[in-house]
């Protein structure tokens, strides 16, 4: 073989391996850019996204909210409340959760129509007794209206925004029920239970249980909305907790703030 024949045939080596060399080099970097984005792609499509706050708005507030958020959401369930009728009360997962991007979130809302129920017969009852029966039917206590009476705490009477309610009367659920209460004059005093930390649905309920009434609720700049005023806990009253005995019936005055926000 002649000097440059050998010479050709080492070029053509020389350039076969450089070119193979150069296809690879091509080939892993195809490789390894679409591998890149594949995972980019899937990495982006199984991200976490952070649930929004859906409580307070309406179905259609939700859907829009919802899309904008990544998720999907869906009534599952209605209660009945006077407050924030059509708005969502809850949902699953909670706000604030971390979830998959289209993951569905089971919303509840508080019926726009309006529940009734059957007022009961509550005359004649202890007052211990009376409670958890207006509770049982969807009613709320309101004030305690003491009366000279041989029983304390015996109702005499039940009152719908100041008149007289028969038992059979339809009302609206949730609708506040006053009663009117016996006053044993031996037998006529309480204490002011400690109330700091509860919320206000719980305040008010040991000041019954305590044979209390409830002068008024008070939030402070903290409380901004219904949300806020559902988790808002009591942190002054007005009498302040004492173990000196008061007149039954006597009215306490309750103040709130949303401790969540000041965290």
């Amino acid at each position: 073989m002649t000097k440059k024949n050998q010479e050709e045939k080492k070029g053509f080596f020389s350039n076969w391996i450089v070119k193979n060399l150069l296809i690879a080099l091509v080939t892993g970097v195809v490789l390894i850019v679409g591998a890149m984005i594949y995972l980019n792609i899937a990495t982006q499509h199984n991200r976490e996204l952070t649930v929004p706050d859906f409580r307070g708005m309406s179905y259609q507030e939700a859907v829009k909210a919802a899309d904008e958020a990544g998720v999907r959401v869906e009534i599952i369930d209605s209660v009945y409340s006077q407050r924030n009728r059509g708005k969502v009360k809850s949902h699953i997962p909670k706000p604030g959760a971390k979830v998959k991007e289209g993951r569905r979130i089971l919303l509840t809302v508080n019926a726009v129509n309006a529940r009734k129920v059957t007022m009961p017969n509550l005359v004649g009852y202890s007052l211990r007794q009376a409670i958890p029966e207006l509770e049982q039917r969807g009613l709320r206590l309101g004030r305690l209206i003491y009366k000279n009476d041989i029983a304390t705490n015996n109702v005499l009477q039940q009152l719908y925004r100041g008149a007289k309610l028969e038992p059979g009367s339809h009302v609206e659920a949730e609708s506040v029920i006053d009663l009117v209460v016996g006053l044993n004059s031996n037998d006529h005093e309480t204490r002011i239970p400690n109330l700091e930390g509860f919320n206000a649905e719980n305040a008010v309920k040991i000041l019954h249980d305590s044979y209390l009434n409830v002068r008024k609720v008070y939030y402070d700049k903290t409380v901004k909305t219904w949300e806020d005023s559902v988790n808002a806990v009591v942190y002054k009253q007005s009498p302040a907790p004492s173990d000196l005995t008061v007149g039954m019936g006597t009215d306490v005055a309750i103040y709130l703030k949303n401790v969540t926000e000041e965290e």
